[in-house]
């Protein structure tokens, strides 16, 4: 063990937080990672340790972040740190996984081969037709607004119709209801359908849920704060009682509540997993000492889940200007 530690962080150096979180791998973890604090390092790093000590292979190694942009540049650290065997590593955005788990699970999803995926666009005419021609355009895209934040609240059109309190509200849920109908029809799922259905598939179907259970030996997760409950509700159900996870985030960078993101999702580890662990990421890399001084300063007004002090060995750097 020492001797591949030694070698990762000759070429990436760890402080003692982040060596701590590296190890970690027997109980759930959370990695409280203020900015500029190495996050991104610590989970490439991590895939590395449990691939090179052969804790766990590849294909049992999941990790998920945000955009493409990142899984690939995840993924080719990963390869720069290790020469051993990555086939099967799955490093993706959560609808890559989404989309990974439909095409395995096609007639549980009630889909056929060969599927359609709409995007933005297909998703506003399809709305278009079924509202009948002559709606404007404004309200055409905050019926698909509504749509989708129904769905991103795991909420489905049954309960929507359920849940509506006036005319105006019925009349969003039919459509949303009929939306689905015809989503159907197409053979096709919207963008948020790759982390609806699949979460709808493990709920309901518990030989589905342990086979892909079984198939994940560990599941990291990077900018944690900005899952929304769908998301949350899917890794859940993907890690089941065994809680083979290494979450990364911070409630103070989450910048995505416009479009269902839930920072306080991180709160909600402490009470799924009672036996989690929390290391802080505190000491930045980035910034000097004034610039943290009047970060630390505004954060403190914000509602925390969890408390943390950034600090920097950088110096104090020049007086902060107000313009």
């Amino acid at each position: 063990m020492r001797s591949l530690m030694s070698a990762v962080q000759s070429k990436h150096p760890l402080n003692p937080q982040q060596t701590a979180a590296v190890r970690q791998h027997k109980q759930p973890l959370l990695v409280l990672a203020g900015a500029g604090s190495g996050k991104t390092g610590v989970i490439t790093q991590k895939i590395a340790f449990l691939i090179g000590l052969k804790i766990l292979p590849a294909s049992q190694i999941v990790a998920v972040t945000f955009t493409n942009k990142a899984a690939r540049e995840m993924q080719a650290r990963v390869s720069k740190m290790i020469s051993g065997d990555t086939d099967g590593l799955t490093i993706s955005t959560f609808h890559s996984l989404g989309l990974k788990i439909l095409r395995y699970e096609l007639a549980a999803a009630g889909l056929k081969q060969g599927f359609t995926i709409f995007d933005s666009d297909d998703s506003l005419k399809v709305i278009k037709e079924l509202m009948k021609g002559g709606s404007k355009d404004e309200d055409v895209q905050h019926r698909r607004w509504q749509i989708s934040a129904w769905k991103n609240d795991d909420i489905s059109a049954s309960q929507a119709m359920q849940l509506a309190e006036n005319g105006l509200e019925a009349s969003a849920a039919d459509l949303y209801v009929a939306y689905q109908r015809q989503l159907k029809a197409y053979n096709a799922v919207d963008f948020d359908d790759l982390i609806c259905l699949p979460l709808q598939i493990l709920r309901d179907n518990a030989d589905i849920r342990q086979r892909w259970q079984s198939r994940i030996g560990h599941l990291l997760i990077d900018e944690y704060q900005d899952t929304n409950n769908t998301q949350y509700e899917l890794i859940r159900l993907l890690l089941g009682n065994n809680a083979r996870l290494t979450a990364v985030g911070d409630d103070d960078q989450s910048i995505y509540a416009w479009r269902g993101a839930r920072p306080e999702n991180l709160e909600r580890l402490k009470n799924d997993f009672n036996n989690l662990e929390v290391i802080k990421l505190e000491h930045n890399y980035r910034s000097t000492g004034r610039i943290l001084a009047c970060a630390n300063k505004l954060i403190a007004n914000n509602p925390h889940a969890f408390e943390k002090n950034l600090w920097s060995e950088l110096g104090p750097g020049d007086p902060i200007r107000v313009i």
